[in-house]
């Protein structure tokens, strides 16, 4: 009670605060009307994302394509035992998007799979093209293509590094290029994303209940999303079986769900709006809210990817802080997203035991491919020779599934995800994922982990835009943003006062489904840098706190744009070296501490003012 006094006074003040500072000065209209003004804005906003999209398909095609000729080498090399049509299985069934592979010794040759059925015979023509080049020496990459059967493909031809007329020619299944389309048209908001319908949801002003309709990407930038026929409820006493019975009647409930003294219900019939009304009128509540949706908001180590792909971590001082620690087993980062593929070659050993929280039956398993790229830039296997280098080398990751394979999920089930992980050891928790409604429900779970000292990263959103997106803006949580390869902030980076630091999320390569690599855009992709650095810090320091932890990203944060913290980047971009530095010497100390509440109080107030 005593903690919610306060925090009431300090709205209070905020309030008059903001009727200060906020005065309006008038500008004279001389240029082009604003809807005008706003419809340039959305154009050129759109072309950005576009450019973004078209940036990350190129990329992961590359990547796809460097790893499998990396692959197709590797095959010629192998000593283990086996013949070549024994070791050409394993390869195949490891790789299931290699479709045919021929491994070529002069005039004979070795062939597993199959050719996809094409018209023109694109794909024989393709790989005769490929044999042709191994007798002489050459590689050989064809155009990208599309078979009969919808799927896009690529033939390769490796020619080995010592022995001429010996090589391998292979078609790769490229639909991984589309994936990352289809996802990053969502992730960016280049289209309606939850499509209305699909969860029998509904599109809202944020905050309130009060319909829009999102036709575009663009607009998903002021909306929020709720089940039609849900509701949150936070009851002020402790409820009876009976009197559970008696509201599941009432409303024509379908289904009830519990953390605490809170409570999901679902209606057969029933509206939220006429389910909030139902209980504002008829029981004593704390708080009665819609069930809102929150959605997926991307030493030199020797891993195959990471010298020509992997921009985002030098440009952080990554490899410079790993001299000072590489991270510690001891110390686990839980990722609340889509799941993650828990036999991805590249996380073998870096996962421990998660949650399904959308199908406690199932494994957390990743039926989207967010949920295992943001692991990836957590902690794939670093130095392995494969793939991808995660930021942290020891840290484990615990995967939390809470979003569905639509990539959405409820605000139950991330609150329930934040205290499982809370509950089960996780010092650090990502949430690459968000919406523009603040959720009383939620924020109970965040506050629940916060006082359990667990540091909250989240993603701010793509949709290039000053509103709060939740849970990023409460004030228990670390904000992200993005930043692209010039150390800019991204084209669809969210901003505003409540961003605590940026980090790349332009374009960044990490794991994917199928035991594959692919590039993706957003603050998805940034807020696990940041989770990452807070492992190492954690494990650099175990004594630290989750706020001291907080307070040395933010003062050890490179600054960019204005002087000072500004609301595009917040204190700056994350530097690795210097914050594990800072950490090791114990740099929060007391004299640090009325900073560390005084941001802390503006945080608050910022919420409250909204």
């Amino acid at each position: 009670m005593m903690r919610r006094k306060w925090i009431g006074i300090f709205a209070v003040l905020a309030a008059a605060t903001v009727l200060i500072l906020v005065a309006p000065l008038f500008i004279p209209d001389r240029g082009p009307s604003a809807p005008k003004i706003a419809s340039l804005q959305a154009d050129h906003e759109k072309a950005q994302k576009l450019k973004v999209l078209n940036q990350d398909m190129d990329k992961t095609s590359f990547l796809c394509t460097t790893e499998c000729s990396r692959d197709f080498s590797k095959l010629m090399t192998d000593g283990s035992k086996g013949e070549k049509s024994e070791k050409i299985d394993r390869m195949m069934a490891e790789h299931k998007h290699m479709s045919y592979i021929s491994w070529i010794s002069g005039d004979r040759s070795v062939n597993k799979g199959s050719l996809p059925h094409d018209k023109d015979k694109t794909s024989a023509k393709y790989v005769a093209e490929a044999k042709a080049a191994i007798q002489k020496g050459e590689k050989y990459v064809s155009k990208p293509y599309v078979a009969a059967n919808g799927s896009r493909y690529i033939v390769l031809g490796v020619p080995h590094d010592k022995h001429h007329g010996i090589g391998v020619a292979g078609i790769v299944k490229q639909d991984i290029v589309t994936q990352v389309e289809r996802h990053q048209k969502r992730n960016l908001r280049l289209v309606p994303y939850p499509a209305e319908g699909n969860y029998r949801i509904e599109s809202v002003v944020p905050n309130s209940t009060i319909d829009t309709t999102v036709r575009n990407g663009e607009d998903n930038g002021n909306a929020s999303h709720y089940h039609n026929r849900d509701v949150v409820v936070h009851f002020a006493d402790k409820m009876t079986d009976k009197q559970l019975t008696d509201i599941k009647r009432s409303i024509n409930a379908s289904s009830m769900q519990r953390i605490g003294d809170t409570y999901v219900f679902r209606s057969h019939s029933m509206e939220a709006e006429q389910m909030m009304h139902y209980f504002q009128k008829s029981w004593k509540t704390e708080y009665v809210e819609p069930h809102y949706l929150y959605m997926t908001n991307e030493s030199i180590p020797n891993d195959a990817l990471y010298k020509q792909y992997q921009w985002n971590l030098p440009s952080i001082k990554t490899e410079l802080g790993w001299d000072v620690s590489k991270g510690s087993d001891q110390v686990t980062v839980a990722v609340l997203d889509t799941g993650v593929q828990l036999d991805h070659p590249d996380l073998k050993g870096k996962l421990i035991q998660g949650m399904n929280i959308v199908d406690t039956a199932a494994k957390p398993s990743d039926d989207v491919g967010h949920g295992t790229h943001v692991a990836g830039i957590v902690g794939a296997t670093v130095n392995n020779g494969e793939g991808v280098a995660g930021l942290s080398w020891y840290n484990k990751v615990m995967p939390v599934k809470v979003l569905d394979s639509s990539g959405a999920g409820s605000t139950y089930s991330v609150a329930q995800g934040l205290i499982w992980a809370t509950d089960n050891g996780a010092k650090v928790i990502n949430m690459s994922l968000g919406n523009y409604a603040q959720a009383d429900f939620l924020h109970d779970a965040i506050k629940y982990a916060y006082d359990h000292d667990v540091v909250l990263i989240a993603a701010s959103g793509n949709d290039n835009t000053e509103r709060p997106g939740f849970p990023a803006a409460y004030p228990e949580v670390f904000a992200v943003a993005a930043t692209d390869a010039n150390k800019k902030k991204a084209s669809f980076s969210n901003y505003g006062d409540y961003i605590d630091v940026a980090a790349p999320g332009d374009s960044i390569a990490s794991t994917y489904p199928g035991g594959q690599y692919a590039a993706l855009s957003g603050t998805s992709m940034a807020s696990p840098h940041v989770a990452a650095l807070a492992g190492l810090i954690r494990s650099v320091n175990p004594d630290l706190t989750n706020v001291q932890v907080m307070d040395i990203m933010r003062s050890s944060a490179a600054d960019l744009g204005d002087p000072g913290k500004d609301i595009y980047y917040g204190y700056g971009l994350i530097d690795v070296d210097k914050a594990l530095k800072a950490a090791v010497s114990g740099a929060t100390t007391l004299q640090n501490y009325p900073g560390q509440v005084k941001r802390r109080l503006e945080a608050i107030s910022r919420l409250h003012a909204k």
